[in-house]
């Protein structure tokens, strides 16, 4: 066959080619110019099957990466899209907000959120809800709780509580002359910023005045409380703060595990580490381990894997039935539970050593 006898086809086709090839050349420098930490959706458009978000802090602390672990796997199990969305730090509450509206114009039926800022999150919550979308706060409850359709937690009053009662004990008599730092979250002043410190406070046996606000105590054995973001970088620069404040420091509270990395490391600089007992909240598997390595002495294991897998759950059940999760009994949430992880148990004290607690961590 000879050229000019090929068919016409090839000319056409040519065409169509130039058309389609800006279109998706376009496409591809949109995705490659998206703001690099916004959040932004995991998981495919335009599919049939429910859309599920889940909404976290960060994508960094190992708290959140378990939480979307278990997501991802009930969210496969059950056969829902599994949307994943995180600010780009801790109190990122735009990000978040964007995150919410985003699901929304996706056509969501459920939203999983643990909220950077409690208050600040709920319009875009409500704006949510009044479109028919589940909304289910895990971990950290909203500021009120019922702004939320439900909320799966660990009990972080009882949390604090539990590791002060362990501090108090493992002093003994010099718990009277206890020289305390709290390294908390933020000013902001989060729930669960506040039911943690107030809790740890009220088991150490501290008047905590008004239990819905950090730093309003009066006892002399506080030294202060700083704000460290929740990051390890933060827990050093803080304990820095406050042993500049006072050397002589032997109790610290920390709100998360990667703080009490970081106050450890500012300890060690100052040649306090053996000095001080050191207590957190959260009982990942690196936390859990720095309690069998002595850096932690004692810290309260929640459970976000689970927290998240149920509130899948939850939302399947939602569309399914219209049923909304009730909480437990005599709380308005869903409690997740609480262990306390040491290896220096205490008489009267339940607690599992951080060999148990490494078979189950975040579980």
């Amino acid at each position: 066959m000879s050229r000019m006898n090929q068919p016409s086809y090839v000319p056409a086709l040519l065409t169509v080619v130039a058309l389609i090839w800006p279109a998706c050349s376009k496409d591809s420098a949109n995705k490659e110019q998206e703001p690099k930490g916004q959040a932004q959706p995991a998981g495919q458009s335009g599919s049939a099957r429910p859309i599920v978000g889940l909404i976290t802090k960060t994508d960094t602390n190992p708290f959140f990466v378990k939480m979307r672990e278990g997501a991802k796997a009930k969210a496969a199990e059950m056969g829902v899209e599994l949307r994943t969305f995180a600010g780009k730090y801790d109190g990122d509450n735009e990000a978040q907000i964007e995150a919410i509206e985003s699901l929304i114009a996706a056509g969501a039926r459920g939203i999983l959120i643990t909220p950077s800022d409690t208050a600040a999150v709920v319009p875009a919550v409500q704006k949510a809800r009044e479109a028919g979308v589940l909304v289910i706060a895990l971990d950290t409850p909203l500021a009120p709780i019922s702004a939320a359709d439900a909320t799966f937690a660990t009990d972080n009053f009882k949390a604090g509580e539990m590791i002060g009662k362990w501090a108090r004990a493992s002093l003994g008599a010099g718990a009277k002359e206890a020289r305390i730092a709290l390294l908390d979250l933020s000013s902001a002043e989060v729930t669960v910023d506040v039911l943690r410190d107030q809790g740890f406070l009220k088991g150490f046996g501290i008047d905590i005045k008004n239990p819905s606000d950090i730093g309003d105590e009066t006892d002399p054995r506080i030294v202060g409380h700083d704000v460290t973001k929740g990051a390890e970088e933060g827990g050093r620069t803080a304990m820095e703060n406050l042993l500049q404040k006072d050397p002589g420091i032997n109790v610290v509270y920390t709100i998360n595990e990667p703080v009490a990395a970081g106050a450890y490391e500012a300890l060690k600089a100052f040649g306090k580490e053996k000095d001080v007992l050191l207590v957190s909240i959260d009982g990942g598997c690196p936390g859990v381990q720095n309690v069998r390595d002595g850096v932690i002495g004692a810290t309260s294991m929640q459970f976000p894997l689970l927290m998240a897998s149920l509130g899948v759950e939850a939302v399947v059940e939602y569309i399914k039935s219209g049923k909304k999760p009730a909480p437990s009994p005599g709380l308005d949430f869903l409690n997740t539970g609480v262990e306390l992880i040491t290896d220096k148990p205490i008489s009267g004290l339940p607690s599992i050593s951080s060999a148990q607690g490494l078979k189950k961590c975040w579980g």
